[in-house]
């Protein structure tokens, strides 16, 4: 399980009591959580108008820093395709992995100095967070354009016959070249009709060469045969080709050009590779940044609910619990009845529904201590 529970309570007669009373509830007895003491330090609290309007502010930062810590870290899976299983590896906080990172929390103060007041903080948060946001549009635009280019040349190059580039297949002898009256064209046979062609391609038109028919290339469904004729049949040759089931392909064959698609590819080819690296360093560098960021948010916004909820002087204890999937709903029900008594309409609501089976609360979370959940499952697929 990647998802933690970051809570507070109001401090007893010491903050240290409040840990030990969730210690005693949660963990000795019965195991439904593995618990962590969350530290926060003394930040400046402000004036209580500030901190109402910052509640929201900070819940919308919240969600936006999120969504990019998650997009960066979809972007590091899709840029490392072939290696997804090395994803987990790159997504660090701090040079440590994100439950290691979490569960040893501390603040900043270098990045967010606890001297500035709570909003200017979550501005430095939202400014560095945002350009973050900006930098991986432009540099995943850039990359996925090479990327799409490489694939679209890559694909001319395989496939079948009828579609794929012959470049890479013929050679300058399988031509007559420079001729005022003769052509060389090029038809994709199905190889069941073979002996067809074999009887057939020397009277498909008037002016066709005799036994100038050679099989260039096979892949498993068919080959491709040249065959040499006089120009002005050309129309009519290709007609009765196409009756007769056989492709001719449009094909000039041209040294330059294909010299000029041969160099493309391997030009794509090397800036994809040289590009590479350092977008997955930027990646990597960047999910760090983005969240270490969100996790100073989850630390703000308990900041800011406990001192609304439970008051000045400020008194409480942020703890951080990582549930197992089978005890969660025995942990939350723990919780209700160690903390009910901070606010009884929130045990209310609570107990109503219990009752009501397939009622969802969880887009209005709301329980009688302040609560907020990391989840740290940030991709769509398992790796």
């Amino acid at each position: 399980m990647t998802e933690f529970w970051l809570i507070s309570a109001p401090g007893e007669k010491t903050c240290q009591q409040t840990w030990d009373k969730l210690m005693a509830a949660t963990t000795r007895t019965n195991n439904l959580s593995t618990n962590h003491k969350f530290s926060i330090p003394d930040l400046k609290v402000g004036t209580l108008d500030v901190l109402v309007g910052l509640s929201d502010e900070l819940a919308k930062l919240d969600s936006f820093v999120e969504s990019v810590v998650k997009k960066v870290a979809q972007y590091m899976a899709d840029v490392l395709e072939d290696s997804r299983d090395k994803v987990q590896e790159n997504l660090l906080a701090n040079g440590v992995d994100l439950v290691t990172y979490i569960t040893r929390f501390q603040w900043d103060m270098a990045k967010y100095p606890i001297k500035q007041s709570l909003k200017n903080i979550s501005e430095i948060i939202s400014k560095q967070v945002t350009q973050i946001d900006n930098d991986l549009k432009a540099r995943a635009s850039a990359y996925n354009n090479l990327k799409g280019n490489l694939q679209n040349l890559e694909r001319k190059n395989a496939g079948s016959l009828l579609t794929r580039s012959l470049a890479d297949i013929v050679k300058k002898e399988d031509f007559v070249l420079d001729s005022e009256y003769l052509i060389t064209m090029l038809v994709v046979v199905p190889k069941t009709n073979y002996p067809d062609w074999q009887k057939t391609y020397e009277t498909l038109a008037e002016m066709v060469v005799p036994r100038s028919s050679n099989l260039l290339f096979e892949d498993s469904d068919s080959g491709l045969f040249s065959v040499t004729l006089f120009r002005k049949a050309i129309d009519d040759f290709k007609h009765k080709a196409r009756e007769n089931k056989f492709t001719v392909r449009d094909f000039q064959y041209n040294e330059e050009e294909m010299k000029a698609d041969k160099e493309e590819m391997t030009r794509l080819s090397t800036d994809k590779k040289k590009q590479f690296g350092p977008l997955v360093r930027w990646l990597k560098v960047n999910f760090s940044e983005a969240f270490i960021a969100w996790i100073h948010i989850k630390a703000l916004r308990v900041f800011v609910e406990s001192v609304l909820r439970y008051g000045l002087p400020v008194n409480f204890q942020a703890m951080l619990l990582q549930p197992s999937k089978k005890t969660m709903k025995k942990l939350r029900e723990v919780l209700n009845d160690l903390y009910k008594h901070l606010d009884s309409s929130a045990a209310a609501i609570i107990d109503s529904a219990m009752d009501i089976p397939g009622l969802n609360l969880s887009q209005q979370e709301y329980y009688p201590y302040v609560y907020y959940k990391i989840d740290c499952n940030l991709l769509d697929f398992k790796v």
